[in-house]
């Protein structure tokens, strides 16, 4: 038959119709014709109806809503976080934490992982093994502060309050480290408990000596791993440790200077104490945490009565030696005092005077001489006597040099976690006060400094005639009270050294501010309280 078509290979418009494909055949060449049997679905009102494909829907008759989604979005992220932090049995729970607190409707988008990374921070927390901020941080992919606000929020939502939401476990949170770390992987397993003995000992130290109060836990937790490293020979950076636990290298390294300088305090008591550095301590550390170690395990004993007081009031010694029976009656001093005794000397018939009119008394200097001479006999007993107990505890707590490898024996109590109102009771060889305290105090003195040397100018400007020459020597002592380290100048100084600090404090010295009030260095709080708001240009 001849169609309108042409055979696509010789032009020919003569076909015919195969009998096994149906497709039509050219008579020329035999070539079956493609696209013969092509129906295209157009068509009007009674055309083919064909499936038309939604948001929302996976093939014909299934649509979702839009809080069906959300649910699964949800629940799906809750899974990937938990995943990531190693929470996966804990999913559960942060469900449930999240769902009482958006009330079923769980969300989508940035905040709720936050939400997410808050409520899986507050539930580890709850069961006293506390995850580190930044880590959840890192993982969330948001900022450190921006989790912190929402778990306060979390926290406040749910009212958790101690016991239920206890302290952060930096015990915890060192053997965890320890169990995770790529940095000890390779160590054997002997070691690494030995390690996490002497860890928590010095954790708990660190905590006695308050190096952790008001602080981040980590990098305290970084400076403890890399020293106990060190003591048992583990190669170990603590660029790379710090990095797997998301903290800042500057403060862990000012958290291991801070730990070397409590153990050269602690070991001072050793017969070479006053050689030992924070250059060289490392070295001497096993001996000093030995000596740690052993002072923990003693009992604490009464302490003697009287022996604590470095000084003497000399009316209690007249008075003692006045009343003892057997000394200083007639006869027992030589002749030059004789003529005094009818004064002070007694017979063993005579009452005793009044304790209460010792004053009233005449004694002469032969006599005072030979008490004062008695006392210092009893003090040098008392001396000996307390240098006998002193060298008795020494060996007591004596160590053993020639087998260093033995030095930790692990029974202290300190090896184990225990409690705040335990520990504090422990005796480590040291007893301090934290370092943000002393920070304080001695800020303190130095700006007390300042506002006396202030005060001294203006006294010197205000009235010449009555300064006097020593004001001017008032402001050189500011150096004293730094530890040794020469003040820093600022650009901006006038003659005097007199930098920028000190014009403040003329300036609110001048606006009748309370020298309590400058000493705590608000500057632009006062500032802004009495010199911009008190109408005096």
């Amino acid at each position: 038959m001849s169609t309108s078509r042409i055979c696509s290979n010789c032009s020919e418009s003569s076909f015919t119709r195969d009998d096994v494909t149906g497709n039509l055949m050219c008579c020329s060449c035999g070539l079956l014709q493609e696209f013969d049997q092509f129906d295209a679905q157009i068509g009007g009102i009674n055309g083919p109806q064909g499936t038309f494909v939604h948001v929302g829907t996976t093939g014909t008759g299934t649509f979702y809503t839009y809080k069906q989604r959300k649910l699964f979005t949800a629940q799906n992220s809750i899974e990937e976080l938990t995943y990531t932090l190693g929470l996966t049995s804990k999913n559960v729970e942060i469900k449930t934490m999240i769902s009482a607190i958006t009330e079923g409707e769980f969300g989508q988008g940035k905040w709720f992982q936050i939400l997410i990374g808050a409520c899986a921070y507050v539930v580890m927390r709850k069961d006293d093994r506390p995850l580190p901020m930044a880590e959840v941080a890192s993982a969330v992919g948001c900022d450190l502060y921006e989790l912190g606000k929402m778990i306060m929020r979390v926290v406040d939502f749910l009212g958790l309050k101690r016991p239920d939401f206890p302290e952060f476990d930096i015990v915890h949170s060192f053997e965890r480290t320890l169990k995770n770390s790529q940095c000890f992987a390779a160590v054997e397993s002997s070691t690494l408990d030995r390690m996490r003995k002497q860890g928590i000992f010095l954790i708990q130290c660190a905590v006695k000596w308050f190096l952790s109060t008001g602080r981040r836990p980590i990098p305290l937790v970084v400076a403890i791993l890399v020293l106990v490293a060190e003591l048992n020979k583990v190669d170990v950076l603590m660029e790379d440790l710090a990095k797997e636990v998301h903290a800042v290298v500057s403060t862990c390294r000012t958290r291991y200077r801070e730990l070397l300088e409590k153990l050269v305090e602690v070991a001072q008591v050793l017969p070479w104490g006053k050689d030992i550095t924070t250059k060289n301590v490392i070295k001497n550390a096993p001996i000093v945490i030995q000596y740690m170690e052993k002072k923990s395990m003693l009992k604490p004993c009464e302490k003697r009565k009287n022996l604590d007081q470095p000084g003497f009031d000399l009316a209690d010694v007249v008075s003692d030696c006045l009343r003892q029976d057997d000394a200083y009656k007639y006869g027992t001093v030589g002749e030059t005092s004789q003529k005094d005794s009818q004064y002070f000397l007694l017979d063993n018939n005579s009452e005793r005077p009044d304790i209460q009119n010792v004053d009233r008394l005449q004694i002469s200097p032969e006599c005072l001489s030979m008490m004062y001479d008695k006392f210092l006999n009893e003090v040098r007993c008392v001396k000996s006597s307390e240098t006998s107990e002193k060298a008795q505890e020494w060996e007591s707590l004596r160590l053993d040099l020639e087998d260093c490898r033995e030095w930790w024996s692990g029974k202290s109590e300190l090896s184990k976690k225990l409690l705040l109102k335990q520990l504090l009771e422990k005796d480590v060889g040291l007893d301090t006060m934290p370092p943000s305290f002393v920070a304080g105090q001695l800020k303190c003195k130095t700006r007390r400094e300042r506002i006396k040397a202030a005060k001294a100018r203006i006294k010197r400007i205000m009235h010449p005639l009555d300064a006097g020459l020593d004001d001017t020597s008032n402001h050189n002592s500011l150096d004293e009270t730094c530890h040794g380290r020469k003040r820093k100048k600022r650009r901006g100084t006038v003659a005097g050294d007199v930098d920028w600090e000190d014009l403040i404090i003329e300036t609110l010295i001048l606006h009748k501010v309370k020298e309590k009030e400058i000493e705590k260095g608000y500057y632009n709080t006062l500032l802004d309280l009495h010199v911009f708001n008190s109408g005096i240009i």
